[in-house]
């Protein structure tokens, strides 16, 4: 592998389809894509301040390096690419890629980041924009703070542990999640959705886990969680401690503390298929 040490590179394609490369302390300044149709290439110490970096790329290493606000949409139709000890300031940062391993990554503007992305594994990230992680398969993560709305919206297969998410209308239009010991607070919480797994999780969310069908919490809190359930079916919930209110679920059974304000309307659902339980833990 030849090794590039230092250097700044200009210019539109600079190392346009360079192969078998590990460049460090490199600076990419104004030039659009500069490492278009690379393979097999390891970036330590670098810095990207231009459009469109790595776009069809292969075989891709990024450590301990930075991309300014300036290097939009730079990671697109790249396919085994790992990135970690990074920081990544520009929005729209990985587009159809397949095979991602992100960690100890900080987005700082994550707008519409990793959009219809596949076997994509998260640890240790940070970021803040809305939109992240829009239509991906197969997702796996670990330790992610994230602020920003409509976030996972039309994933499948998405797994995530250990997580803090501050995000309005997450997990919409989604299949096959399971989420574990993890906080997420915000409005309207996974809408239209198949096969919703919450474990040991704090969830917080205005009119949330409603329109989903196959519905399962395992020892979760709902706090502050209104008008919940509606229209949603095949549930199964065990909830620590009150629910605020829930309205109008249409099969399955709610275990809960207890229930502030439960509303079942005859004309709109069967209430003979949803089972309420209370247990009389009402902790809150």
């Amino acid at each position: 592998m030849k090794q590039l040490i230092g250097g700044t590179y200009t210019g539109e394609r600079a190392l346009f389809a360079a192969s078998g490369l590990s460049i460090t302390g490199g600076t990419f300044e104004d030039g659009e894509s500069p490492l278009k149709h690379s393979r097999d290439i390891i970036l330590e110490g670098s810095e990207f301040r231009w459009k469109y970096p790595l776009w069809y790329s292969n075989n891709i290493q990024v450590r301990d390096c930075t991309l300014t606000d300036t290097a939009r949409a730079g990671i697109w139709y790249t396919n085994n690419v790992s990135v970690c000890n990074t920081v990544y300031d520009a929005p729209k940062g990985f587009r159809r890629c397949d095979v991602i391993e992100l960690e100890n990554v900080t987005f700082s503007n994550a707008a519409e980041t990793l959009w219809q992305c596949r076997n994509v594994s998260l640890k240790n990230v940070k970021a803040k924009g809305d939109y992240l992680a829009m239509n991906c398969e197969n997702v796996k993560v670990d330790n992610l703070k994230l602020d920003g709305n409509y976030s996972f919206d039309g994933g499948r297969n998405i797994t995530v542990t250990n997580s803090r998410l501050l995000s309005k209308d997450a997990f919409w239009n989604c299949e096959n999640i399971y989420v574990k010991n993890s906080c997420i607070s915000g409005e309207y919480l996974g809408w239209n959705s198949k096969n919703l797994t919450f474990e040991d999780c704090t969830l917080e969310s205005l009119q949330g886990l409603c329109f989903i069908e196959g519905l399962r919490l395992i020892n979760c809190r709902l706090v502050n969680t209104t008008l919940s359930f509606e229209y949603s079916s095949f549930i199964d919930a065990e909830i620590t401690g009150f629910v605020d209110s829930v309205k109008n679920p249409t099969s399955g059974v709610i275990r809960a503390g207890g229930i502030k304000e439960l509303i079942m309307e005859p004309e709109r659902v069967d209430v003979s298929k949803t089972e309420i339980i209370i247990t009389g833990t009402e902790e809150s």
